[in-house]
């Protein structure tokens, strides 16, 4: 069954044979699809590859065969954001975590729409890093990986004062003044915590532990070969709020 008039963010683009592209798309009812746009090189086909740019947000129609559907037509639904910098690097780094963890073919509205609020956000006035983090969680909740953050993994409620590991299978994990320097380092404050929960962006201290307490996370998502992205930024501690 053919897919038509399919919403669509464009991920990923990279060149297929002579003239033809392999392009990862998230789309609005179908999830992350993989399609092979053909003879998109052509004098004529400007307006194509301009559409299958990484952040576009498109409309599409395309065939399935297998893995990959063939595209049929693409079109641009509005000018992707210019970005610089950071910003940039930040748009690299979640189209990244989609294509390495979302599974293709399965139909994600939560993911869809989280790429979508993420997207309308950079290289605005908002935090970056708290545009990133709030990223980070809504992709974990939309593909089931995700805990509550107003309670730990045993259901005690949060206590603003400590700190928390994020226990990829457990939740948060409450640490103790005997716990090594380096391991209350990498954890949240129980405030940034309670933030993420009520979706209220902390202060600058309590959205900087957040950083290494997500990545720890998606770390075990992601197995032994981490992201380009985080190669690329060094160190996303670099992302500081505005």
């Amino acid at each position: 069954m053919r897919i038509l008039n399919e919403p669509a963010f464009v991920l990923h683009t990279r060149p297929w044979r002579e003239t033809s592209l392999q392009v990862e798309v998230l789309a609005e009812q179908h999830g992350r699809i993989g399609l092979i746009a053909r003879g998109v090189h052509g004098p004529k086909k400007h307006l194509l590859r301009a559409a299958l740019q990484p952040l576009q947000y498109i409309r599409l129609d395309a065939e399935p065969r297998g893995e990959l559907a063939r595209l049929i037509s693409a079109e641009a639904l509005d000018a992707a954001p210019r970005l610089t910098g950071d910003a940039m690097l930040a748009a690299f780094y979640i189209n990244e975590l989609v294509l390495r963890l979302a599974p293709r073919n399965d139909p994600l509205p939560e993911l869809y729409q989280a790429y979508a609020d993420t997207r309308a956000h950079l290289g605005s006035e908002v935090s970056l890093a708290w545009t990133l983090r709030r990223f980070e969680r809504d992709l974990l909740d939309a593909l089931g990986s995700g805990f509550s953050y107003d309670v730990d993994g045993d259901g005690i409620e949060i206590d603003p004062a400590a700190r928390y590991r994020l226990d990829p299978e457990h939740g948060p994990r409450r640490l103790f003044s005997d716990r090594g320097h380096d391991e209350r380092s990498s954890a949240a404050t129980g405030r940034a915590l309670l933030a993420m929960a009520s979706d209220q962006m902390p202060n600058a201290e309590d959205l900087a532990s957040l950083r290494l307490a997500f990545r720890s996370v998606l770390s075990h998502h992601l197995g032994v070969r981490g992201l380009k992205s985080w190669e690329m930024l060094g160190d996303l501690s670099r992302l500081k709020p505005r």
